[in-house]
């Protein structure tokens, strides 16, 4: 191949093609790469001059990518991706000095259980860098990543695209919380009788409580649905309501209220917490060292030390 092709592009031209082709609109990407509109439209004349191609064409207020753009972008974000990786390597990381902005995505229990302590030491050690929460879920985490929306992401994971990588950083059990003033642990009986809150950004009434209750032929009933952890001291305060969720959730709640937790009184499979990011951000030193806190104070399973952070 000839290298001499690459005298005529420009890297920040690749960057806004692969922007656009993510996005679709131009003024989403000005405001993703804190460029101007008017540079961003530049931009996209340039790269059809270079690529001889009008690369989209648009339908309403949605850019639809031609099917050169299609083939360019096949070979370009790979390309993109290695050269930000032979890049890391030509700079350090220093958390006392750097001004970075980290983008995170996180579930809402862990949002709530877990954060706090890792912000509290990233204070202390990293006190000029900004730290940007993004929610994120099991299906929301592949595009987020994918669009650099953020660039690691904590949460239950099912498929994830071929170039992630995931590591486990704990076990989830199932703790019910209680507000009432009974002594007695809850009875299987009971827990069906009595009615509940369900924790669902989706305003679900249903979750994995109630798929394995009806495996042993049982059900309960949410007579409450609320979109975050944050609102549950304040629904089960003078109830007889009960809300199951995960063990590190439920102990940050006990401190919210007069509270206490215990476990199911049935069988309540352990589900995985972990962390997930893609392969080009592996060597990033900014990047391996949020990821190493991140580890340190989010997970529960004694890792060994990384011996190059």
């Amino acid at each position: 191949m000839n290298r001499n092709e690459l005298r005529k592009s420009d890297i920040n031209l690749m960057v806004i093609f692969e922007a656009l082709m993510q996005e679709q609109n131009v003024t989403r990407v000005a405001e993703k790469l804190h460029l101007g509109q008017p540079t961003v439209s530049t931009a996209l004349g340039r790269l059809r001059t270079l690529f001889n191609d009008p690369l989209f064409v648009r339908i309403g207020h949605r850019m639809e990518p031609t099917r050169r753009a299609e083939e360019i972008i096949r070979h370009l974000s790979p390309a993109l991706d290695a050269m930000a990786t032979a890049l890391s390597f030509t700079h350090g990381f220093d958390p006392q000095e750097s001004q970075l902005t980290f983008k995170i995505g996180l579930s809402d229990d862990v949002e709530f259980g877990l954060l706090p302590p890792f912000l509290q030491a990233l204070r202390d050690e990293a006190p000029n860098v900004v730290v940007i929460i993004q929610h994120v879920d099991y299906w929301r985490i592949p595009d987020l990543l994918a669009s650099g929306e953020i660039t690691v992401g904590i949460t239950q994971t099912r498929e994830l695209p071929a170039n992630a990588k995931r590591k486990l950083l704990r076990r989830i059990e199932a703790r019910i919380l209680r507000a009432d003033q009974s002594p007695a642990p809850l009875t299987l009986d009971e827990f069906c009788s009595r009615p509940h809150v369900q924790v669902s950004h989706t305003a679900n009434v249903h979750g994995i409580v109630d798929k394995c209750l009806a495996k042993i032929g049982r059900e309960r009933k949410v007579v409450l649905s609320i979109p975050q952890f944050s609102s549950l001291p304040a629904a089960l305060k003078g109830t007889n309501l009960l809300a199951s969720c995960p063990d590190y959730a439920a102990k940050a709640l006990l401190d919210w209220g007069d509270l206490r937790d215990e476990p199911c009184p049935f069988e309540v499979p352990v589900h995985e917490l972990s962390m997930v990011w893609l392969s080009l951000t592996d060597n990033d030193p900014a990047e391996r060292w949020l990821r190493n806190r991140l580890e340190q104070h989010m997970g529960n399973l004694n890792p060994a030390p990384d011996p190059l952070v």
